[in-house]
């Protein structure tokens, strides 16, 4: 029997093929990180570059979902606006009933709720996203989720998703900190992303969640930041090889 074209069919070591082939297309998606700060959470998402004749301003990694929660995704673009649509419908319905603003765990817990669905459902295939959500909570706390094609949500302090994920994840494991201002943490997640992409605004786009909401960084606010990164890595490298 062929295990891996039925999605309700495990195979005799235990294993869903098509949720496995799932998260291999997470691994082919732009690389996407995320950092927890002391009072804000960063994401910054790796852009690949667009036909000449394209708007760029059509293609978004980074989508809100409610009015300080957001989401970045790595996987099929089709896959993650029909799941994003969804939370949003969940999230005004949440407001409708509790009349309160849904929490980052909610979120998370829903959409891996649903990705968990297409898991056991004949005549579906499953979500082909891996999403990092953040935002901030009704106690002013902010938070950071990570959830997968297979239905699982893990709460993370720094985390990476998709292509080439594990170089910058390395990273923010050894350079992490607790605490970091808005700064630090804008600076910690350009450097974990520039460990894998051109020193280059125009491959790197940054949304900084906040107690106010959230905003996108503009370029001009980026390309400093990015330099004088660049520059700190350039001097450590030549040190390195003087050695």
């Amino acid at each position: 029997m062929s295990y891996d074209r039925a999605i309700t069919v495990f195979s005799p070591d235990g294993h869903l093929f098509q949720v496995e082939y799932a998260n291999e297309a997470v691994k082919k998606g732009s690389c996407v990180v995320g950092v927890k700060g002391k009072e804000v959470v960063v994401l910054a998402v790796e852009k690949h570059a667009v036909p000449k004749l394209q708007d760029s301003r059509t293609i978004r990694k980074i989508l809100k979902i409610d009015d300080k929660i957001c989401l970045a995704f790595a996987g099929l673009n089709a896959d993650a606006r029909v799941l994003v649509n969804k939370t949003r419908i969940e999230c005004q319905s949440y407001r409708l009933n509790y009349e309160d603003a849904p929490t980052v765990e909610y979120c998370s817990r829903f959409i891996a709720r649903t990705q968990q669905k297409y898991t056991h459902r004949g005549g579906a295939r499953p979500f082909g996203v891996s999403a990092l959500v953040a935002g901030y909570n009704t106690d002013g706390i902010p938070e950071l989720y990570q959830t997968d094609p297979s239905g699982t949500y893990y709460g993370w302090k720094a985390c990476a998703i998709g292509n080439n994920f594990k170089t910058p994840l390395d990273l923010l494991e050894k350079k992490y900190t607790e605490d970091m201002s808005e700064l630090d943490t804008v600076k910690l997640a350009i450097k974990a992303l520039l460990e894998i992409c051109e020193a280059s605004t125009d491959n790197i786009e940054l949304y900084v969640v906040d107690k106010k909401g959230g905003r996108f960084y503009k370029p001009e606010e980026l390309e400093p930041l990015v330099k004088a990164l660049d520059d700190t890595a350039e001097r450590l490298a030549k040190l390195q090889a003087e050695k």
